[in-house]
C-alpha cells in the first residue's frame, strides 16, 4: 500500500474501499471481504445508512483500530453547528469507535459553514483526526479556505475519472494544500469505460484490466482513490495496482480522454440543488419508516 501525508501530518492510504450503494444486509460481509483482501481505508457516510454495519465489520475482524483509516461524511440535513455535532456522536456510536480518521462535509449546500466549525472543534477535541469536504467546486473550496475557518480542509472528495479528469480542480486544491480524493474512479462504467480502447490497450501491456489502469492513473497523479465492489475477486483485482507503473506516454494518452464534464451531475445547476433537497427528505423519511417497522 502507498500512503499520502495530509496537510496536518496524518498518513492516509491512497487506495480505499467504499460502501456507497451497498445494501445494509451486504455491508458487513463486503467490508470483511475487503479487509481480508488488504484494504485498511474504509469510506462510508451518514447518507449511505450503513455506518453501523461498517462498525460491526471492523469489530468482528479483530484487527487493532489504529491499523484502519475510517472516513465518514456529514449529510446535508445534519448541517449547522449543533446538528453536526449531534450527528457525529451518532456516527461514532454506529462505527463503534472513539475517533474517526477523516470526516467530510458531503455536499456544498445549506449551512456548511456552521457544520465545518463543528468539525473544527471536534478535531481539536481529538474525536476527528482530519476534516475535509466533498463535492466542493474550486470557487467554494477557495471560499472555505480563505474565510472564517481555523483549519484548512485536508481532503476534497470529488468525481474523478478519465472522462472528468479534474486537472484544474486538482491544481486549485494543491494551492491550498488540500488533497484530492476520487469518487466514481470508474465512472460506474458509463460511456463504456471498462471497454474503452485506450484503457484496454494500455492494460494489455501490463496484463492489467481497464479498471486497474484507471486506478493506477489516479494514484500516479497523487489522487486518493475510493473504489467499490461487492465481489471478492474484483476487490482483489482493484487492490493489485501497486506492482506496475504507467509511462509518461500512457498518462498522456489517458489525459486525451478528458471531456471536462461530469458523468453524473452539476452541483451548480439550480435544478440539481432542488433534487438534493428532495432526496434529503425522501431518504430521511424512508430511514425513519425502516426504523419504525423494525421497532414494531
Amino acid at each position: 500500500m502507498e500512503y499520502v501525508t495530509l496537510n496536518n501530518g496524518i498518513k492516509m492510504p491512497i487506495l480505499g474501499f467504499g460502501v456507497y450503494q451497498i445494501p445494509k444486509e451486504e455491508t458487513k460481509r463486503c467490508v470483511c471481504d475487503a479487509i481480508q483482501a488488504g484494504y485498511r481505508s474504509i469510506d462510508t457516510a451518514q447518507s449511505y445508512f450503513n455506518e453501523a454495519e461498517v462498525g460491526e465489520a471492523l469489530v468482528s475482524c479483530q484487527i487493532p483500530r489504529h491499523e484502519f483509516f475510517i472516513t465518514t461524511k456529514v449529510w446535508i440535513d445534519n448541517y449547522g453547528y449543533e446538528k453536526c455535532r449531534k450527528s457525529m456522536e451518532e456516527s461514532l456510536r454506529k462505527l463503534k469507535t472513539d475517533y474517526i480518521d477523516l470526516v467530510l462535509l458531503h455536499q456544498p449546500f445549506s449551512d456548511y459553514y456552521g457544520a465545518y466549525r463543528a468539525l473544527e472543534d471536534l478535531y481539536e477535541e481529538g474525536k476527528i483526526k482530519a476534516i475535509g469536504v466533498s463535492n466542493f467546486y474550486p470557487d467554494r473550496l477557495s471560499d472555505l479556505c480563505l474565510f472564517e475557518r481555523k483549519i484548512i480542509p485536508a481532503v476534497n472528495q470529488v468525481e474523478v475519472n478519465p472522462f472528468n479528469a479534474q486537472f484544474k480542480a486538482q491544481a486549485n486544491m494543491e494551492k491550498y494544500s488540500v488533497h484530492m480524493e476520487a469518487w466514481a474512479p470508474f465512472g460506474e462504467g458509463r460511456n463504456g469505460l471498462f471497454e474503452n480502447n485506450t484503457l484496454t490497450h494500455i492494460g494489455q501491456k501490463y496484463d492489467k484490466s481497464a479498471a486497474q489502469v484507471m486506478l493506477r492513473w489516479l494514484i500516479q497523479r497523487g489522487v486518493i482513490v475510493v473504489c467499490k465492489s461487492t465481489h471478492v475477486e474484483r476487490m482483489k483485482e482493484n487492490f493489485a495496482v501497486f506492482d506496475f507503473a504507467l509511462t509518461h506516454e500512457d498518462m498522456e494518452e489517458i489525459e486525451k480522454m478528458n471531456t471536462n464534464e461530469s458523468l453524473f451531475f452539476n452541483h451548480q445547476d439550480p435544478a440539481m440543488v432542488e433534487w438534493f433537497d428532495r432526496i434529503v427528505k425522501e431518504r430521511r423519511t424512508n430511514e425513519d419508516c425502516r426504523k419504525d417497522n423494525k421497532t414494531w
